[in-house]
């Protein structure tokens, strides 16, 4: 424990951590742990998980099961049914991830934070003039999934997926020091923008995930496709698919975020704030009365 406290203060140095999770060949390394992860030897998995304890509070005490096949196979493991209850409440749209609630709150114009001070439109992040009207002067919530954390995500509500697109881009890290330095992070990196419609009220739902260093795919289930660095982008996906809420929509292959942009009139839930945490199912926005 106290040799990873020690590292993981040394880690937390901010030039150091800079230097070594942005200042690195990002697609080379991206792509290498695409590889190296889903290696599937025991002696590999093991050290590669013990490594990853090492420098995460990695707690797989909820997870559906006990043994791995390989590092890929722990990051993206499913939980015990039940580990994660979903708010079944109609006037409640539910957190589709396990996360750590970075910049949120009502979107001004078109505009948001990506972290305090430093703001950015979201017209550059969803490249839809459409979906930038349908959520002007509404309510945002980025929600930023640690490496130890589930990454599979969720339906926030009953809905209707309509489209999603794939953007192509860079992979810079997605913690806040890289959020302080590199401007409109999130508008450079690889993302999708799932595009639906609340099943009951018709209300424009957009979940924007995005990719990072070490994760540049990410399987949507609705489609019955990973995508990743080689689906060279943009990509449009037409979709019609109805999801119930809490229903699974994917995963990502490791840690990332997932930008969720719900229209006017929608408000945060009471402690959905920054730095809070939050799972899977636990209330996010309100529907307008």
């Amino acid at each position: 424990m106290n040799i990873r406290r020690q590292l993981s203060r040394f880690a937390e140095q901010e030039d150091i951590n800079f230097l070594l999770t942005n200042r690195i060949p990002r697609f080379a390394l991206t792509r290498f742990m695409g590889w190296f992860s889903k290696i599937e030897r025991p002696l590999v998995r093991d050290v590669s998980i013990g490594v990853w304890r090492l420098f995460a509070d990695l707690d797989l005490s909820d997870a559906k099961k006990r043994e791995f096949r390989s590092l890929h196979d722990c990051f993206v493991r499913e939980l015990q049914d039940g580990a994660r209850p979903i708010d079944m409440r109609p006037e409640i749209l539910a957190s589709p991830c396990d996360a750590i609630v970075g910049a949120c709150g009502l979107i001004e114009g078109s505009e948001v934070l990506q972290i305090k001070g430093s703001p950015y439109d979201i017209g550059e992040l969803l490249h839809d003039p459409e979906l930038v009207e349908a959520h002007r002067d509404g309510c945002y919530a980025t929600l930023r999934l640690t490496s130890s954390m589930y990454h599979r995500f969720h339906a926030p509500h009953d809905c209707r997926i309509e489209r999603l697109t794939y953007f192509s881009g860079d992979v810079w890290n997605v913690n806040p020091i890289a959020l302080r330095r590199v401007e409109k992070l999130f508008c450079k990196n690889e993302r999708a923008v799932i595009r639906g419609k609340l099943a009951a009220t018709g209300h424009s739902i957009t979940l924007a995930p995005v990719a990072a260093v070490l994760v540049a795919s990410m399987r949507f289930d609705f489609l019955d496709m990973t995508l990743s660095a080689a689906h060279e982008g943009p990509n449009v996906f037409a979709c019609n698919a109805s999801l119930t809420k809490g229903q699974q929509m994917g995963w990502f292959e490791h840690g990332s975020t997932i930008i969720a942009f719900a229209p006017m009139g929608f408000s945060l839930c009471a402690g959905v704030e920054t730095g809070a945490r939050i799972r899977v199912g636990v209330p996010l926005m309100r529907l307008p009365d």
